[in-house]
């Protein structure tokens, strides 16, 4: 028998949904580029549904205990006294979510002889210290693709939404006003500017084809550079360092795992490269960004706008300046966990519990760290080392 334990949002604070405002949602068996969408034996939930908060345990719980195996599902994850913290010596398996994230630090590894498996309920494992994994022998999965697509329209949505000031005219409406001329005095077209990612993989790919019929000019740095030929359905333009890019661009996004090359990549010194007035779009993770420099950068008009849905740490204290710096546009951590999106990511995690207990093969694409090194996944987008550190202020979301 397994111990499994899993961390993942609170439920609706006015209850689990009785009922959904659609009916269904499509269906979708493979991604861009050929891969297929997960493939477990079978699911134990309506794709549609709510899975990724407490009460819908990922559609997990009848299948682990029919196996004989021990499920133990909570969203109180920070602090020596949460409910993670207690299970976690017991746990052979853990899984989290990159919105509501365990962070498995070095120290909680240490914590935990039993553990073998960590999984990730979408995509970025950032929030498992890779080299303690690494050491440690521990397999680290996630699952691939599951919530590509649905973070790309969240970064064209955010991008649409700061440049068209979008977020200030709706509050107009809300607050009973008609005041055109306040609406649009930060108000431009996206047309003809420049338009730039950091990160070019699954989601920033994605951004590039779903932008191109804008009539931008799309530019891109990778560090595995695209084919030619994707390069010239595109015209797109690639750039070999972050610095060259943002120098020419008006919006920048940011699709680029975090590790330690990337951890606060986007400091005062590139961000004083940008052009005055550029915008920024944030949905890879908040570490990438230094959180002051981006605050200060909003109130003195380096940026026109900040917008994202990811933060460092999450849930972020409510004293955080991205709460309340000037033209921003931050969500909670939503954009890959969709209904749509969590259909696949669940029945992913599915897929890899079911490899991992029947002794098969975990997909290749689906590996970050397996046989004390980076594999699959993990081999093309992170490097070894920690970017947990100062994760132990999330305990201070409650503190507040």
């Amino acid at each position: 028998m397994a111990s499994v334990l899993c961390v993942l949002y609170e439920d609706p604070v006015s209850g689990y949904p009785p009922a959904y405002a659609r009916n269904y949602i499509p269906t979708i068996d493979g991604y861009y580029g050929g891969q297929t969408t997960p493939t477990p034996e079978a699911i134990d939930f309506t794709p549609g549904e709510l899975l990724g908060s407490v009460s819908g345990e990922l559609g997990l719980r009848g299948f682990l205990e029919e196996r004989g195996h021990q499920l133990t599902v909570t969203s109180d994850k920070d602090g020596p006294d949460s409910v993670f913290e207690r299970e976690l010596p017991d746990a052979e398996i853990v899984i989290s979510q990159p919105f509501w994230p365990a962070y498995l630090t070095a120290e909680r590894i240490a914590k935990a002889p039993n553990l073998k498996l960590a999984v990730t309920a979408g995509i970025g494992s950032d929030h498992v210290d890779l080299q303690a994994a690494i050491d440690r022998g521990l397999t680290v999965a996630e699952v691939s693709y599951s919530n590509s697509i649905s973070v790309s329209e969240h970064v064209v949505m955010m991008i649409l939404a700061l440049v068209r000031n979008y977020i200030p005219a709706h509050q107009i409406v809300l607050d009973g006003g008609w005041n055109i001329a306040d609406a649009v005095s930060r108000s431009y077209d996206l047309e003809g500017m420049q338009v730039g990612t950091v990160g070019a993989g699954r989601i920033g790919s994605a951004v590039l084809r779903r932008l191109k019929p804008f009539e931008v000019g799309l530019h891109y740095t990778e560090r595995h550079r695209l084919p030619q030929e994707v390069e010239q359905e595109l015209g797109v333009t690639f750039h070999e360092t972050p610095e060259e890019l943002v120098a020419v661009c008006d919006v920048v996004t940011i699709n680029a795992p975090l590790h330690p090359e990337t951890e606060h990549m986007f400091d005062e010194e590139l961000i004083g490269k940008m052009k005055r007035g550029a915008y920024l779009v944030n949905t890879a993770r908040g570490k990438i960004c230094d959180r002051d420099v981006v605050a200060r950068a909003c109130e003195s008009g380096q940026l026109a706008g900040y917008a994202g849905d990811v933060w460092f740490p999450q849930p972020a204290p409510q004293d955080h300046p991205w709460r309340t710096m000037p033209n921003h546009g931050m969500t909670p951590h939503t954009s890959g966990t969709s209904l749509s999106a969590q259909a696949r990511y669940a029945a992913g995690t599915r897929e890899i519990l079911e490899c991992w207990f029947d002794g098969r093969p975990i997909r290749d694409e689906y590996l970050i760290v397996d046989g004390g090194r980076l594999a699959g996944a993990g081999a093309h987008s992170y490097s070894a080392g920690d970017a947990t550190g100062g994760s132990d202020e999330a305990a201070l979301f409650r503190g507040a």
